[in-house]
């Protein structure tokens, strides 16, 4: 087996213990999400004006492990971001190894306050206008199980495009992306971005002005963050040539 194919053994070896240490938080996160279920549904149906139903057995255990699961993915990220940098680390340059590493509470808490953003911000929104248009035809009685889904589809998407911003960031870093590229397909993801939030919000101007705005400045701010890191790499890059070709 010759250099080159060692080397590729290595990285695959050294991905797959990442994978695994990562995987191992999320089981023990899921333990504890379990251990915690009845206090984190709780919170989140507070504020219901009524006791959510289940249609039989199976939804509560499905209800369980929708939560167990979103907890545990929430606590999980920084695990997963530290084992990610761990991952690349050799490959980064000593100054970078540093700059980077402040990625991982920063993509946990721009998860977090993505779903903060969605659960506190979005989901009142749509839940009273959508219980609104239909009091007046409907007796409102909401299963568990529809009500969760609901309020997945109305957090995760924020949660995740909250990320952009970091992800930009870390990408350009490390040489995969550029903020040229991000402001050529810079139509393309407002008409995707706007499209998310007309589709996700009731239809009336104000609630969909209300969501497109924040999702178009978080593109702006990656745009605007991978400028800065670029310049700083080329910059880098004319000084210290060497260094430069040692982790791309």
């Amino acid at each position: 087996m010759n250099d080159q194919e060692m080397s590729v053994v290595d990285h695959l070896s050294e991905l797959r213990k990442r994978i695994i240490i990562t995987m191992i938080f999320f089981f023990i996160f899921l333990t504890v999400g379990f251990m915690y279920t009845k206090e984190i549904y709780t919170f989140i149906v507070k504020d219901l004006p009524m006791k959510l139903t289940v249609l039989g057995p199976s939804d509560i255990l499905w209800i369980y492990f929708i939560i167990a699961s979103v907890f545990s993915i929430v606590c999980t990220i920084p695990f997963a971001a530290l084992q990610l940098w761990l991952f690349v680390k050799p490959a980064l340059a000593p100054n970078e190894r540093r700059a980077t590493l402040l990625y991982v509470p920063a993509l946990f808490l721009l998860f977090a306050g993505g779903l903060c953003f969605g659960y506190f911000v979005i989901l009142p929104f749509v839940l009273q206008f959508l219980v609104n248009i239909g009091k007046e035809m409907f007796q409102s009685m909401f299963t568990t199980e529809k009500y969760f889904e609901f309020v997945l589809n109305m957090t995760l998407p924020f949660a995740v495009l909250f990320e952009l911003p970091v992800i930009a960031m870390f990408l350009t870093s490390i040489g995969l992306l550029n903020p040229i590229a991000l402001q050529k397909v810079r139509k393309y993801a407002y008409f995707v971005l706007i499209v998310i939030a007309v589709s996700i919000t009731p239809p009336d101007f104000v609630s969909d002005f209300s969501v497109a705005i924040p999702l178009l400045f978080i593109y702006e701010i990656s745009i605007s963050v991978s400028k800065f890191v670029y310049k700083r790499r080329l910059k880098r890059e004319m000084e210290h040539p060497g260094e430069s070709a040692s982790y791309e």
